[in-house]
């Protein structure tokens, strides 16, 4: 269930998190939040600047306890950042095929712990693409965080 507008970045294999792989992403991760009422880039988690951009005045990366507590599970309505007029308070994932080729997610969009929206959507391992996803761009930067924290899972390479 992480939330709609975290933009994740990087697996945080830290020890953070007592379960990482019972996590709305399959792992801990840092990353950015995307929110539209965010001004400016700020508040740079651990040091340094963005790994990759996202458009000016759209963009900051919260404190490390931001992004553990509240980008990563999603339903934070203590977080500063969180627009108060959103579609969904959380995104939660989970696999329903995996074979050879390719990886099929279950997707629901929830607010208020209720489903808004959902469907499937199909990763194709040999192209490294998605062959349907659905339209918004938000669940489709999610689900690609799961898939890559859930192949690092399958190759025993994240406990």
């Amino acid at each position: 269930m992480a939330c709609p507008y975290f933009v994740p970045r990087e697996i945080l294999n830290d020890g953070s998190w007592p379960h990482p792989a019972r996590l709305p992403l399959g792992a801990g991760w840092t990353g950015e939040c995307c929110a539209p009422e965010h001004e400016a880039p700020q508040d740079i988690a651990m040091g340094g600047t963005p790994s990759s951009p996202v458009p000016a005045g759209l963009a900051t990366v919260p404190v490390l306890t931001l992004i553990r507590d509240f980008c990563n599970l999603g339903y934070a309505t203590n977080c500063p950042h969180l627009p108060r007029d959103r579609d969904w308070d959380a995104v939660r994932f989970c696999v329903t095929s995996a074979v050879a080729e390719q990886i099929t997610l279950a997707y629901a969009c929830e607010r208020d712990y209720a489903p808004i929206d959902h469907g499937t959507m199909t990763y194709d391992l040999r192209s490294e693409a998605w062959r349907e996803r659905p339209g918004d761009p938000r669940i489709t930067r999610l689900a690609a965080s799961y898939v890559q924290a859930y192949r690092v899972r399958q190759r025993g390479a994240l406990i």
